[in-house]
């Protein structure tokens, strides 16, 4: 009879539903715990999926949890890591560790030694494509990388309550695909430029951009480059192209199904996802699936840990002081 993972979901907002979905619908899962400051949303959540809601010492304490999935809000995700790892659960944590980046160093510091399974959620990791251009790219297909070019568009303004607790477009947004480049190309950032505007909200100017451009040089040479926008005008649009010495791979946008019209001296094609979520949804659950087996002792490659989410927000943080200052920045080492 297959074990089920026991899991406690700590924070029932938007990200913790889409998680609550994917725990309550795993067969290897059973969400035992919903915990939220706003108790009333947590037992909304709990009753919902079959939970009962309760409070985080209850998941921290109970030897009737063994997992738990922090995406409660970014400034506590650090000390609730802690002290999961610490009473001994296995931890799945949503992105970044910490807005601080020497506090996320002292967490990892702390907890590294304990062993229990630990994740973070660079979620793209598992999008399908990008799969296939690593694979395809490992097995040498294009050679040796020398230019990689990505771009990451959302499709829609999120509130302005949002991002003045988001930590900013390169913590936020950017540090997906901080990951993926050191991911798909097994490769370090070790200089970044960055340059951004506040363009589709210029009330966001005193504290944020929602539009940038990136430029990083890789450890073994390659040349990268990261466009952002918080707002297109024709859906949600993610790429990414890997140059090689021998030719190239292109994780492209990707459209929702429909058919293309060829009709007098035009052509008319279905357009993209209409936002972020609806084209990455299944991510989510992918992403929660390999934790689920890695918890159970299966190797799972790519499958990012405490390093990786320390080494992407460094270039995060290398990227907003590029910002402000107007030059390169070197990216801390981890």
């Amino acid at each position: 009879m297959q074990t089920l993972q026991r899991f406690a979901l700590i924070g029932s907002g938007f990200i913790g539903q889409v998680h609550a979905a994917n725990l309550a619908s795993h067969p290897g899962v059973e969400l035992a715990l919903v915990c939220d400051i706003d108790h009333a949303r947590a037992e909304t959540v709990a009753q919902r999926f079959g939970a009962v809601a309760g409070s985080v010492q209850q998941a921290l304490n109970s030897d009737a949890i063994d997992a738990v999935l922090i995406a409660s809000a970014t400034p506590t995700h650090a000390d609730l890591l802690e002290q999961a790892v610490r009473a001994g659960k296995a931890v799945y944590c949503e992105k970044p560790i910490d807005l601080s980046l020497q506090r996320a160093r002292d967490v990892v510091e702390k907890i590294s030694p304990i062993k229990v399974p630990v994740t973070v959620g660079f979620n793209r990791r598992f999008d399908l494509s990008h799969q296939q251009l690593k694979a395809q790219f490992k097995q040498g297909v294009i050679g040796k990388a020398e230019l990689i070019q990505m771009a990451c568009r959302a499709s829609e303004l999120p509130p302005i309550s949002y991002l003045h607790a988001s930590g900013g477009q390169m913590r936020d947004q950017a540090i997906h695909f901080f990951d993926l480049l050191r991911w798909l190309t097994e490769d370090e950032v070790v200089t970044v430029g960055a340059l951004g505007a506040a363009l589709a909200m210029p009330e966001i100017r005193e504290f944020d951009v929602d539009t940038s451009v990136l430029i990083m040089r890789m450890q073994q040479g390659a040349l990268a480059q990261l466009d952002n926008t918080r707002r297109t005008a024709y859906g949600y649009d993610e790429r990414i192209s890997v140059m090689g010495s021998a030719g190239m791979l292109a994780s492209e946008s990707q459209s929702t199904r429909g058919a293309t019209l060829y009709q007098g001296n035009g052509i008319t094609q279905p357009g993209l996802y209409a936002d972020w979520f609806s084209r990455v949804q299944t991510t989510y659950y992918s992403h929660l699936d390999a934790f689920v087996r890695h918890i159970k002792g299966e190797q799972v490659d790519g499958l990012p840990g405490l390093i990786d989410g320390l080494r992407a927000q460094a270039i995060a943080e290398a990227a907003q002081l590029s910002l402000v200052r107007g030059e390169f920045v070197a990216v801390e080492g981890i």
